[in-house]
């Protein structure tokens, strides 16, 4: 029954907005870019509105509108069976997700033919059912169910259930996928006449990887994947156990290590063909400064005559505290506190890289917002690392800087969103906090992913002394910040 109301207030809120809303001069959908099927007149911004609104995925947000037109136009028997509870959600969903692709008429056919008996089937019985009625009343609707998916085939990565393992899946036409699959299981099997003393479903495994990352015989010329690895200073010499990311997939932090052994990189050196960024952050995480390898040792030898003993911690939290002067990634100093407002003293202290004229930004610039925010920055996006755009929140031709304070990290599709759907609104805190606000209202935050709340201490952190030596009760945890947990939740 909440499935039903939920579908019917995702498609009110669709009715709020049409197609005839979205632009048509600059900005406007490209030839060949579709709306879900069915729901043409809604406008192409609609679904990043509803999974902001529901904080899901697009991906989930696009299920839940495909299968609320499904029930509401090909299966009102469905929609009303569930509406009162008579049906459960998951077998109206595979009636949705069977009879979607095809037209009204056969849909309530189908429907016809199997609601009576939906509830004492099994969900594989039922979904098995359903397309066995399909196709026995019309065998063309099963071309056009494969047509479809072969639209939206593509190549996905995620996590596996074990840490430091994700899953490569493709979606493949049947007898591809099984010519695949036998290729793969005979060279793996030739590696396990070769005495290869591992199983055969991890010889599988290693043989597609290296025929992906190492192809011979093709003719084409050497390629090289380029991974973005986040990792732990404490975590690479092993006096911590946080892990880290390649590519914004979690790792283990001995997995990082061997890694980064791997490729060459074990003594923090810059690997051949990468680069190598130190990113300095404050106390709550928050990042301060991009620096490379060289940057760092030249800061480092810069004495100071007031502070001479004060030039890591203290500067940091100099900066933190937004005392002192900008220094564009090489510091210019602050103020002494030896000799009060004689001249800046010595102390090397880095920051961002200062705003740009321009309208594009800086590499230094580039550099320290793909650092601080190393992933997409629109709420729950899913769309692939690496595809980002570096956008101004405030646009630069409504005077919007070319500033690290003005920039964040989007994808093309909510590039697009953010500077051409009607009634959203984005601001952006100094410490890269990114709030989004729908036309209807919903706010969602996103922080960028090193960065805590302020007053939260960082994993694996004692409290501070003066708490533990208390009498009473331990303390618990910090309170929440409201921010934390916008409306209506």
């Amino acid at each position: 029954m909440a499935a039903a109301e939920e579908a019917e207030l995702i498609l009110e809120l669709a009715g709020h907005r049409p197609a005839a809303l979205d632009p048509d001069g600059p900005g406007a959908r490209r030839p060949g870019w579709a709306n879900e099927p069915g729901g043409e007149e809604i406008s192409e911004f609609f679904l990043a509105e509803l999974a902001t609104v529901l904080n899901l995925g697009r991906g989930t947000a696009a299920v839940r509108l495909r299968r609320a037109l499904t029930w509401s136009r090909k299966l009102p028997g469905t929609f009303a069976a569930l509406a009162t509870g008579e049906l459960d959600e998951r077998r109206a969903q595979v009636l949705a997700d069977v009879l979607e692709h095809t037209h009204a008429q056969l849909a309530g056919q189908v429907e016809a033919a199997l609601l009576d008996q939906a509830r004492d089937l099994s969900v594989a019985r039922l979904e098995k059912r359903a397309t066995e009625e399909l196709l026995r009343l019309d065998a063309a609707a099963a071309e056009e169910r494969r047509a479809e998916a072969a639209k939206s085939a593509d190549v996905r990565l995620y996590p596996s259930g074990i840490d430091g393992r994700s899953t490569l899946a493709a979606d493949l036409p049947t007898d591809e996928a099984a010519e695949c699959h036998d290729l793969l299981d005979q060279l793996a099997r030739m590696l396990k006449a070769d005495g290869d003393p591992r199983p055969i479903g991890a010889l599988r495994a290693h043989v597609l990887s290296a025929l992906i990352r190492r192809p011979a015989d093709t003719g084409l010329p050497a390629v090289a994947a380029h991974l973005t690895i986040t990792a732990d200073l404490a975590a690479l010499t092993g006096a911590s156990s946080t892990p880290g990311e390649v590519n914004g997939l979690p790792i283990t932090a001995a997995h990082l290590r061997e890694l980064l052994a791997r490729v060459g990189a074990l003594g923090l050196t810059t690997p051949e063909g990468g680069t190598l960024t130190y990113a300095l952050t404050g106390p709550n995480g928050q990042l301060l400064a991009t620096l490379t390898p060289a940057e760092l040792a030249r800061l480092a030898r810069r004495g100071c005559p007031s502070h001479p003993n004060d030039r890591a911690g203290g500067a940091a939290d100099r900066r933190a505290n937004g005392e002192g002067r900008n220094g564009g990634g090489g510091g210019d100093g602050c103020d002494g506190d030896g000799e009060a407002g004689s001249r800046p003293c010595d102390c090397a202290v880095p920051g961002p890289p200062p705003p740009a004229a321009a309208y594009r930004p800086t590499d230094r610039q580039r550099a320290f917002v793909l650092t601080r925010d190393q992933r997409r920055r629109f709420p729950n996006c899913g769309q692939r690392v690496g595809w980002t755009d570096l956008d101004h929140v405030t646009a630069h031709a409504c005077g919007g800087a070319t500033d690290c304070t003005n920039l964040c990290c989007l994808c093309r599709s909510h590039h697009r969103l953010k500077t051409f759907a009607p009634g959203w609104q984005y601001r952006l805190d100094r410490d890269g906090t990114l709030h989004v606000t729908t036309p209807s209202g919903v706010t969602r935050i996103t922080r960028p992913p090193s960065q805590r709340p302020p007053g939260q201490r960082p994993p694996d952190s004692s409290p501070p002394e003066s708490a533990a030596s208390q009498p009473g009760p331990s303390a618990g945890p910090p309170p929440s910040d409201p921010t934390d947990d916008p409306p209506p939740f």
